[in-house]
């Protein structure tokens, strides 16, 4: 009977180690406070059972460090203050940086876009403070718009930064635009929560 409890107690801080390890391996913000939330408290766990109490005390701390930034994440998500969108010209060092940094993740998101961007595009990025989290790329046909790249980096891609461009911000209708319209070859399910409405393959906004 012990050594069925010794195997359990293994199972638990090995368990409890291995989710602390995948945790750290995490890039989405989000993703690694909730993996390294359930990892310190099975940890707790396990050291509370052998007894071990500094590490019960570590991880008290750090279960509650979590706790506290999860709530602030998820409590930001959707804060206007938090998120700002702005517009870039297509030319802009800095925009066509963020592009050649992320190339190959935006590949194997949207493999259809294979262009760099034009005259007859316009572009906008999602910051929070001075880090960018997002960018959309639109082709304009009078007051339409084509979304030809919607991209958020993998930190953020718990979060759904797009939300301020099409349903938070006043940016694409001070700009004239009154509809967009998504590339059929572009799956995004959260469209549809934004305000997007489901046209065949396509989705569709009204500005």
């Amino acid at each position: 009977m012990e050594r069925f409890g010794d195997h359990w107690l293994d199972v638990l801080g090995w368990g409890g180690s291995a989710l602390l390890v995948l945790s750290l391996l995490q890039t989405r913000v989000l993703r690694f406070r909730a993996l390294n939330l359930v990892a310190c408290l099975i940890l707790l766990c396990f050291n509370a059972l052998i007894e071990v109490w500094p590490m019960v005390g570590m991880n008290v701390v750090l279960a509650a460090i979590n706790v506290w930034f999860l709530v602030r994440l998820t409590r930001d998500r959707h804060d206007d203050e938090v998120f700002e969108v702005v517009q870039v010209k297509v030319d802009d060092e800095y925009f066509r940086h963020v592009l050649k940094t992320h190339e190959q993740d935006i590949r194997a998101f949207q493999p259809d876009f294979g262009t760099r961007p034009d005259a007859g595009q316009l572009a906008v990025v999602v910051v929070t403070g001075d880090e960018t989290v997002g960018v959309v790329l639109l082709r304009t046909d009078g007051d339409a718009a084509l979304v030809e790249l919607d991209y958020v980096t993998p930190r953020y891609r718990d979060f759904s930064p797009g939300e301020f461009v099409w349903r938070r911000s006043g940016v694409l209708r001070d700009l004239g635009l009154r509809r967009v319209t998504t590339s059929p070859q572009m799956r995004g399910a959260y469209y549809e929560h934004v305000g997007f409405r489901r046209d065949g393959e396509e989705f569709v906004l009204e500005l």
